[in-house]
C-alpha cells in the first residue's frame, strides 16, 4: 500500500467525517479542529446530497472526495497534483486480501509461545488489528453526564471494549445544528464502503444511526479516540449551509492519477 493511500485511509478514520444528505440544492460547511500530541490541524467537510469532500491543512494539504452515488472515493495530494481513485470494487478487493493476510499472521502466531503471543497480539490490538480469531468488538457507549464544546451543551458518552475505556463523545441532537436525522445518509453510506477493508475502525468513521444501534444519542461535536496510547481529539467548531459549484466534488484538472495498489506490487495502469 502507497503513502498516499496510507495517508488517504487514516485521514478518513481520524478526521471522523461529519456529513450528510441535504434537501434540494444547500449544502453545509462544516469546521473541525484535530488534536493529536502537540499537533493540531482544521479541516473542513463540504456536503450535498450523496457527496462530500473534506479537506485537512497543514504540512501536506490533502483532500478526499465521496460520491456516494457512483461509490468512488477519490484521495488528492494538493501540492503534488496528484491523486488515488478507489471505487467499491476495489475496497472489497483490497479487504479481502487483507483478511488473507491477517489469517495467515494469526495462523503463525498460533504456534508461537503463549507469552510471545501475547506481546505480538497486545501490539496488534494496539495499531487497530484484531487478535488471533478475535471478533471486531463493538464499542459500548455509556452515559457520563454532560460537558461543554464551543457553544454547544452535549450529552457525554464513554466508550468501551472489554471493560476497557477506548473513546469519549459529547453529543447534541441534530435539531441543535439545524439538521435532522435524515440528513446523515451519506455518511452510513461511507461507512459501508469501508466496511470490508477495515472493519477495526468503524467507530471512528462518523456515521449517524438509530440510537440502539450506534449506542449513543445525537451528533458528536467532540469525538476522543485512544490508540497506541495515543489520544486524537476532534471538535466541531462551526456549521453554515452554503451552496457548493459542482467543480468542489469533482477532481481538479491537470491533477494526475496514481495506482492507488501499485506499492503493494500490483499494478492497473490507469
Amino acid at each position: 500500500m502507497n503513502v498516499n493511500l496510507s495517508a488517504g485511509l487514516s485521514f478518513v478514520a481520524a478526521v471522523g467525517l461529519l456529513c450528510g444528505s441535504l434537501e434540494a440544492a444547500d449544502g453545509v460547511l462544516i469546521v473541525e479542529k484535530t488534536t493529536a500530541g502537540a499537533t493540531v490541524q482544521t479541516h473542513q467537510i463540504q456536503i450535498e446530497r450523496n457527496r462530500m469532500r473534506a479537506e485537512i491543512g497543514g504540512d501536506v494539504k490533502r483532500v478526499v472526495i465521496f460520491d456516494g452515488a457512483k461509490q468512488v472515493l477519490w484521495m488528492l495530494d494538493v501540492d503534488k497534483k496528484s491523486y488515488n481513485e478507489m471505487t467499491k470494487a476495489d475496497v472489497d478487493s483490497l479487504g479481502g486480501q487483507m483478511q488473507d493476510a491477517l489469517a495467515m499472521v494469526q495462523a503463525q502466531l498460533a504456534n508461537r509461545p503463549p507469552a510471545q503471543r501475547a506481546q505480538i497480539e497486545a501490539m496488534m490490538k494496539g495499531r487497530g488489528i484484531p487478535g488471533t480469531g478475535a471478533p471486531v468488538q463493538k464499542t459500548e457507549y455509556r452515559k457520563a453526564g454532560t460537558g461543554q464544546v464551543g457553544k454547544w451543551t452535549c450529552d457525554k458518552y464513554e466508550g468501551f471494549q472489554n471493560n476497557q475505556k477506548m473513546a469519549e463523545l459529547c453529543t447534541v441532537d441534530p435539531s441543535v445544528l439545524g439538521f435532522a436525522m435524515a440528513d446523515f445518509d451519506v455518511s452510513r453510506q461511507l461507512g459501508d464502503f469501508f466496511k470490508k477493508l477495515m472493519p477495526q475502525n468503524a467507530d471512528q468513521l462518523f456515521s449517524i444511526g438509530k440510537a440502539e444501534d450506534q449506542g449513543f444519542s445525537g451528533i458528536p461535536v467532540r469525538r476522543i479516540f485512544t490508540a497506541a496510547g495515543r489520544e486524537t481529539t476532534t471538535e466541531l467548531t462551526d456549521v453554515t449551509r452554503q451552496t457548493f459549484p459542482d467543480a468542489t466534488f469533482a477532481v481538479p484538472a491537470g491533477f494526475t492519477k496514481e495506482d492507488f495498489l501499485a506499492g503493494a506490487g500490483r499494478g492497473r495502469g490507469r
